[in-house]
């Protein structure tokens, strides 16, 4: 069988184990070279291109079921454990709240019901829920952190390393992060804070703009043409220019050199919209978009 594997960037060095393995099993093996940014990345083309039976996608959950390849794809999960000892730590500061929410990434899911134990054991009640991207209970995505917004909760603790996911917690309340790897634990409001100053930035920056460049992306999971046409019919409405934009992923150099846009719109992941230092324009997604035309209204 003719096998196309895709590996995001911190899984890659075990790529070459994976080709070797399925190989010794008779198969074809071809690696997808490029960035991997989640489950709504499927190397749907590549795969056409060389007539791949199967993709097998490592590191990331099954995306929602609206998203059907005609393709076979195998999701191959990088589950890793974490000893709820280990979150001794955060106990004195979790002990202040009646109820936290719990989220953490799909590395870690299999963990969260032995550390719900764990917490219930030192006096702290914890509530966690299914996302609305997601595929398991508590997990959190950079696009999708409705796992933890349960409004009885009075703060939330977010397991995993990195600030991505973390950053998407689009919160007033406390917001804590327990790093599995380094065992450190922090309250990052300030962080979260930081990332909306430059959200309202762009919103701000994007008042003025005159031409708009709508980003449609074809990642098969952030394809979102509907959005594109309500944003470049709503913009068109008040007066501002607007032109479709599309491609598998968006270069801001490339874009650039259009010379033609004062700002961009975002159909593809929302999280882009914090890209706007790499594009030197303002950036919005459809959330931000909405807040502009209020203002322009």
């Amino acid at each position: 069988m003719r096998i196309l594997l895709q590996f995001p960037e911190g899984l890659k060095k075990h790529a070459l184990d994976y080709v070797k393995k399925l190989e010794s099993e008779g198969h074809e093996v071809f690696l997808h070279a490029a960035p991997v940014y989640g489950a709504c990345d499927l190397a749907l083309e590549e795969a056409k291109f060389i007539n791949a039976k199967k993709i097998i996608h490592f590191g990331h959950a099954p995306f929602p079921i609206y998203l059907k390849p005609k393709i076979k794809v195998e999701y191959v999960e990088w589950k890793k454990d974490i000893e709820p000892e280990s979150l001794s730590i955060t106990i004195p500061e979790l002990k202040k709240y009646k109820k936290i929410a719990l989220g953490t990434t799909v590395q870690h899911s299999d963990s969260i019901s032995k550390i719900i134990r764990f917490l219930k054991e030192n006096g702290i009640s914890v509530l966690t829920k299914k996302g609305t991207l997601t595929a398991y209970k508590g997990q959190v995505l950079g696009c999708d952190s409705t796992a933890i917004n349960i409004p009885e909760a009075e703060a939330i603790l977010f397991i995993g390393d990195g600030m991505f996911h973390a950053l998407a917690i689009g919160e007033e309340k406390p917001v804590y992060v327990f790093n599995p790897y380094t065992k450190q634990f922090k309250q990052i409001n300030s962080e979260i804070e930081r990332l909306r100053k430059r959200r309202r930035g762009a919103i701000a920056a994007a008042l003025e703009a005159k031409k708009f460049g709508i980003l449609i992306s074809t990642k098969p999971g952030q394809f979102n043409l509907k959005a594109a046409k309500w944003a470049k019919k709503e913009l068109e409405k008040i007066g501002k220019h607007s032109t479709f934009l599309i491609a598998n992923e968006f270069s801001p150099l490339s874009i650039a050199n259009f010379m033609a846009f004062d700002a961009y719109v975002s159909t593809a992941c929302p999280r882009i919209a914090d890209d706007t230092e790499l594009f030197e324009k303002p950036i919005l997604n459809i959330l931000m978009l909405k807040e502009l035309l209020e203002m322009l209204k």
